[in-house]
């Protein structure tokens, strides 16, 4: 059989159509490596700035327990029964009433005079009532989730049920009550904890937190 030889310049011609094809391809290569790498520079990152500049979805105040009055004349005339209490101060914890000695379940102010009656924290008016041996009575629930306060014996009442008070506010006014008559113008206050009763004197003047508007 017969071999083919090609002319000088056919295989120069088809030489130099692979070079060219060779660099064809490597161009295109490039130009799509390069379009991929400026596509990738264009990209937005996240960074920690939106973490950073998050604000707290809830925010808590610290307050101090304030005393149910602000009359600087106004004294302790009867303190909370404290069973572990030393015999003189649970002398001072008695209330006389038809006969019977009972344990005091708060603690009694006492002044001359009529004075302003504020509640202790803010808070919501869970009840206003007139009770039959206690005279006027208002019970509020402190924002904290913690207190109840109440106070009873009032001459006059400035709340209703369902009302939202501030720390400080005037709800009442001082009064009688038919168990502690001889006491004559005084607060019987209580104050609950977590359900539980509590010696209001150990609480007062003490920190809470409640979440700020």
């Amino acid at each position: 059989m017969k071999k083919l030889k090609l002319k000088r310049f056919a295989v120069i011609g088809i030489y130099g159509a692979i070079l060219l094809t060779a660099l064809g391809g490597t161009f295109l290569v490039s130009q799509s490596f390069s379009r991929a790498t400026d596509e990738e520079e264009t990209v937005d990152y996240v960074d920690d700035s939106i973490i950073q500049n998050d604000v707290p979805v809830v925010q808590t105040e610290e307050l101090k327990v304030l005393k149910p009055y602000s009359d600087t004349s106004v004294t302790i005339e009867k303190y909370f029964y404290d069973y572990q209490g030393d015999q003189t101060q649970q002398e001072k914890s008695i209330v006389y009433h038809e006969n019977t000695y009972i344990q005091n379940s708060g603690m009694d102010f006492k002044a001359e005079n009529i004075f302003d009656v504020v509640s202790i924290l803010p808070g919501t008016v869970l009840d206003v009532r007139d009770d039959e041996l206690m005279g006027k009575t208002i019970e509020i629930k402190h924002e904290d989730g913690t207190y109840i306060s109440v106070y009873q014996s009032l001459s006059e009442v400035s709340v209703k049920k369902g009302d939202t008070v501030t720390q400080g506010q005037v709800i009442g006014k001082s009064g009688e009550n038919t168990i502690d008559k001889e006491m004559g113008n005084h607060l019987h206050f209580e104050l609950y904890q977590d359900g539980v009763i509590v010696d209001p004197a150990k609480h007062f003047d003490q920190v809470v937190t409640k979440k700020a508007e």
